[in-house]
């Protein structure tokens, strides 16, 4: 795919970037979804999630992050599991951009954007939904191998350099047996304890940037085994955003 597919010019060519393209959080009088899959099963539900937001397009702008796992599961092959280029044509999506829209395709030269900071400053809000086994354990321990990771890496956690603070809501789907590894507990008790939003009862004072949207408790997987680890349901990840975003939810929008 490589640079912004959904921003690219009669010509084919991808843009340079600049500030226009990239409109911080809060200056045109919309909201940025940074919505971002990875490589679960689960990320054949984005575009139901797209879908269910369309009623919000009149005020919300959705750009898109898939790892190079998540196009995997979104490559034509069957009507739920349409191409990802296809997701541009849904209401309200701005532009798709994966591990190679980062540096390329030209060189880059000082002065020149960079991508996971323009992404970061235009966020509203952060959703990865699904956060796979492989990425919950990078992001975990602050790797940034990916587009995705970088612009968590990335995240103002305080609101000390962007003004504000922004928070990352994480869905995390894996097999049973995975997300019962002890490995998995470890890196969930990070995100949550460690980095989890927490608001002081006494002073309303929030801090903590990362939101655990905990898996489903019991439901047969795609792989076949029974158990905890399928993504929370996306109708309820809807409602969760539509609420953090202060988007009044129409009835029949989710379903």
């Amino acid at each position: 795919m490589g640079e912004t597919e959904g921003t690219r010019n009669e010509s084919g060519q991808a843009p340079s970037g600049n500030a226009t393209e990239f409109p911080p959080s809060g200056t045109d009088g919309r909201l940025h979804l940074l919505l971002v899959a990875t490589g679960s099963v689960a990320a054949i539900k984005i575009p139901n999630i797209i879908q269910a937001l369309a009623p919000h397009t009149h005020k919300l702008s959705i750009r898109l992050i898939l790892t190079t796992s998540a196009k995997h599961f979104l490559g034509g092959q069957a009507e739920e599991q349409p191409h990802y280029a296809s997701l541009l044509s849904f209401p309200g999506v701005e532009a798709i951009y994966d591990d190679a829209s980062e540096w390329g395709p030209e060189p880059w030269r000082r002065g020149g954007p960079v991508l996971h900071i323009e992404l970061r400053r235009w966020a509203d809000i952060m959703v990865i939904a699904p956060l796979s086994a492989n990425s919950l354990a990078k992001l975990a321990n602050g790797m940034s191998d990916n587009l995705a990771l970088s612009v968590c890496r990335a995240w103002d956690t305080d609101g000390q350099v962007d003004g504000r603070r922004k928070r990352i809501l994480v869905a995390v789907a894996m097999n049973t047996a995975m997300w019962r590894h002890p490995a998995t507990a470890r890196h969930i008790k990070v995100l949550e304890e460690d980095w989890g939003v927490k608001k002081n009862e006494e002073t309303g004072e929030e801090t903590g940037w990362i939101e655990v949207l905990q898996p489903q408790a019991t439901k047969l997987l795609a792989c076949g085994d029974l158990g905890s680890g399928a993504m929370m349901e996306w109708t309820e990840i809807v409602k969760i955003v539509e609420d953090r975003l202060g988007l009044k939810r129409n009835q029949g929008t989710v379903g």
